[in-house]
């Protein structure tokens, strides 16, 4: 039977969407939700955080997270057979993270969802290493969503469709690359990492960060990461974001196994989801493959 799994959708809770600039109309009717999952047969849905001011409008992330994953964990419990919930950590508390992520677990949030940056400080940094060390120990994949508050770039350029269209993909691309140059990606091999837009403009590059790694080697210009930078990418994992672009999707599967790129809607930021999942239904692809995309194994084992 066909299954499917939507791996990037939002649901902002009422008590955190007012508290936002962006995110009060249309992102906290569960119902239209879980009616558009119908109107789509998408049977589970998962809910990552999208990034926005809310912790800047009520008194910091630890207020928060408190409202924000106690409500998620609360509408999971409502409809546990279709939604599975993601919950965030106190940024501005790293001596919080684990409690947090313990609190994620006993509220039966089973992802953790991070931003590809905060204030200009990546995952790399080591104040989340105790976050990776809970998400490798208890199983846990952490979901990458783009940072949309002061993304790399918009330092120079603060453009209502430049930020969102190129800022926000450049930061996730960031974001892996500094992992993969400072090691941490080597350090905690048990974690699945799954990054939202294909990992931005990665797919792209692929070939690119390889060859200058090895023309850089060879004269001792950067340091060595032990295999080539396509062996990292191939070892994580991707959703499609909402993607209804082919070219787009066969890029991806230069970069990686269709087994680590998963079906994502981003809804309701993107409404077209029967475009996006088109592009993976029509793919020339095996039906194993095609089923991996869409049914996203890793999840379902949740």
């Amino acid at each position: 039977m066909a299954y499917t799994i939507d791996t990037h959708s939002h649901y902002m809770p009422p008590e955190v969407a007012e508290h936002t600039a962006f995110f009060k109309a249309g992102w906290s009717d569960i119902r239209h939700h879980l009616k558009t999952m119908d109107a789509h047969t998408i049977d589970k849905a998962l809910l990552v955080y999208p990034t926005s001011d809310a912790h800047l409008n009520m008194g910091g992330w630890s207020n928060l997270c408190k409202i924000y994953n106690e409500k998620i964990a609360d509408v999971v419990r409502q409809h546990p057979d279709r939604l599975i919930g993601a919950g965030i950590i106190p940024i501005d508390a790293p001596d919080r993270y684990a409690d947090e992520c313990t609190r994620m677990r006993s509220l039966g949030l089973k992802v953790i969802s991070l931003a590809s940056s905060y204030d200009g400080v990546y995952l790399d940094d080591q104040k989340f290493f105790p976050v990776y060390e809970f998400a490798s120990k208890y199983k846990i994949p952490v979901h990458v969503h783009p940072q949309i508050l002061n993304p790399i770039g918009e330092e120079r350029v603060r453009d209502p469709l430049l930020s969102p269209v190129l800022e926000y993909v450049f930061d996730v691309s960031i974001c892996i690359g500094k992992m993969m140059m400072s090691g941490t990606f080597m350090k905690f091999q048990e974690v699945k990492f799954i990054f939202a837009h294909y990992g931005g403009v990665l797919p792209l590059l692929k070939e690119r960060f390889d060859t200058t790694y090895q023309m850089l080697r060879k004269r001792n210009f950067v340091k060595d990461i032990f295999i080539l930078p396509s062996e990292y990418f191939r070892n994580i994992y991707f959703d499609t974001s909402g993607s209804k672009s082919p070219g787009s999707l066969a890029c991806a599967l230069e970069l990686a196994e269709p087994s680590h790129i998963f079906f994502g809607s981003d809804f309701p930021a993107n409404q077209a989801i029967d475009e996006a999942l088109s592009v993976i239904k029509k793919a020339p692809l095996k039906e194993e493959e095609r089923r991996l995309m869409l049914e996203n194994n890793l999840l379902k084992l949740l």
